[in-house]
């Protein structure tokens, strides 16, 4: 690659001068440097982290606390029950609903952290099905139960995920679901250091130098990449955005007539806290307005309070509905500012920043915004192969691509599952499991340790499998543990 010296240089002497050295000088120079430096970035994203840089540079010495005596609880306006939504009356009705939506999923997460290849929503979650199976099922229910509705599935991938995801939708080409792909802005990380982006620092460009930032990025990248412009032309009216891996986010008919009913242009779909979740964003009414109330903004000697499961009831799910015609009109007026979160990383013993925004932050941006409190069986998210083991067990039943809770539950919440660092990687989970156990009367179970368990296991109450360091245990086959702490290094004799 060819690089400008003198621009270059510019931004090293910006950059090292006094700390009296104003934000714009430092612009001036990144707008002459992303022409040149970041010439493999386009216009949109190039604008973008330069705005993104440039506040946070701005805001970083003076960074402004929410003052506490301004949140309130959020209205029933603000926040609804979800069962208090009006129902559609008619299958017809049903369908003029679908016809005004398309479904979109963040798709730009790999699934490393599971010790899995490629992007996150092809592994294997269900039935030999990957998430992205299941998606498609369920849309294609939809637009077989509705063939005039033609619901799209929009995925926005990072730079880590798109080519791999091009080659794997080639799959479901005869299905009925149309899928478009578009990619989220590539941001290059910061040296911590310096405060230079990380391509100024190399001879060449290097896949480490960059970064997806966040799902914040969504409103940008769908409005640059004119799909917003062809949904409405197709006259879609609502978009519903939803990671990839929470195979709880299924079209809801009762939530979008709520919405065109009162004519909302953002809907957030929250769900009651537990203990697991205390460090979830919540909706609050701030200065008498909608707002979403991140952990990062609370000052410290409140923490507590936040936390707190009595105050603060319901925690943000990332299930988002929003206006098609309000994204268009917010983002041609350029007054989104969305909250930066600064990622700390380190990337080849380089400490780096990553400047991130989140799409539930820009709720105060729309009109007649609000929340709904929904069930927690909108919100299953595959974090880690704990989660993984939830889902795939006989706790749930797959119809059309959904899960749904398994009836023979006598109880409407699940199991808290926490599995060891020798379980983290699928491959280990697996090799450990003879098969899932039945955890159909399970409350609580812990693993840590060097654990095996046999082919048809069944789990009940409040079950706690600990190996000691050096030592094994092996659950036999057909074993039934019921309120049960193994500890040691045991063959337990099965019932």
């Amino acid at each position: 690659m060819n690089r400008d010296s003198s621009s270059l240089q510019d931004f090293k002497g910006v950059m090292d001068k006094s700390a009296a050295s104003t934000v714009s000088e430092k612009l001036t120079v990144m707008n002459q440097m992303a022409a040149v430096e970041l010439e493999k970035m386009t216009d949109s994203e190039t604008a973008g982290f330069v705005e993104l840089y440039g506040r946070y540079m701005s805001e970083r010495s003076k960074k402004a606390e929410i003052k506490w005596d301004l949140i309130e609880q959020p209205s029933e306006n603000m926040l609804q029950r979800y069962d208090t939504l009006p129902k559609p009356a008619t299958d017809e009705e049903q369908a003029n609903l679908l016809s005004k939506l398309a479904v979109l999923k963040l798709n730009g997460g790999l699934g490393t952290s599971m010790g899995c290849k490629g992007p996150k929503s092809v592994i294997e979650v269900r039935d030999d099905t990957t998430f992205l199976d299941l998606i498609v099922q369920q849309i294609g229910q939809l637009n077989k139960s509705h063939p005039k509705a033609n619901v799209p599935l929009l995925l926005m991938n990072s730079f880590n995920t798109d080519s791999e995801t091009a080659k794997i939708i080639r799959k479901y080409q005869d299905t009925s679901v149309t899928i478009t792909t578009f990619q989220q802005s590539r941001y290059p990380r910061i040296v911590k250091e310096s405060l230079e982006p990380m391509p100024l620092t190399h001879e060449n460009y290097a896949h480490e130098d960059w970064y997806p930032p966040g799902h914040g990025d969504f409103f940008q990248s769908i409005y640059s990449s004119g799909l917003v412009d062809t949904l409405l032309a197709q006259g879609k009216e609502y978009i519903f955005v939803s990671n990839v891996d929470n195979l709880g986010a299924t079209v809801d008919l009762n939530i979008l007539k709520d919405l065109v009913d009162r004519q909302v242009e953002y809907c957030m779909e929250l769900t009651d806290k537990t203990r697991a979740d205390i460090k979830g964003g919540t909706i609050i009414s701030y200065d008498g307005k909608v707002s979403l109330l991140e952990v990062a903004q609370v000052p410290g000697k409140y923490i507590e309070e936040f936390k707190s499961v009595s105050k603060f009831k319901v925690f943000n799910t990332n299930n988002i509905w929003v206006s098609l015609r309000a994204i268009k009109r917010v983002m041609q007026s350029g007054e989104m500012k969305l909250d930066i979160i600064v990622n700390n990383k380190e990337v080849k013993g380089t400490k780096v920043i990553q400047l991130e925004t989140a799409i539930g932050a820009a709720i105060g941006y729309f009109n007649n915004a609000c929340g709904v409190n929904v069930p927690r069986s909108r919100f299953l998210p595959v974090k880690s192969t704990s989660d993984l083991m939830l889902i795939q067990s006989n706790m749930y039943n797959l119809k059309s691509g959904s899960l749904v809770m398994n009836p023979a539950r006598q109880f409407t919440t699940t199991p808290v599952i926490k599995l060891g660092k020798e379980f983290k990687k699928v491959a280990q989970y697996l090799e450990r499991l003879g098969s899932i156990p039945d955890i159909l009367e399970l409350d609580h179970l812990t693993v840590s340790g060097d654990v095996y368990f046999g082919a048809n296991t069944t789990l009940k109450g409040t079950v706690i499998v600990v190996a000691n360091p050096g030592n094994t245990i092996m659950i036999p086959d057909g074993s039934v543990l019921e309120n049960k702490v193994v500890l040691g290094s045991l063959h337990v004799i099965p019932h």
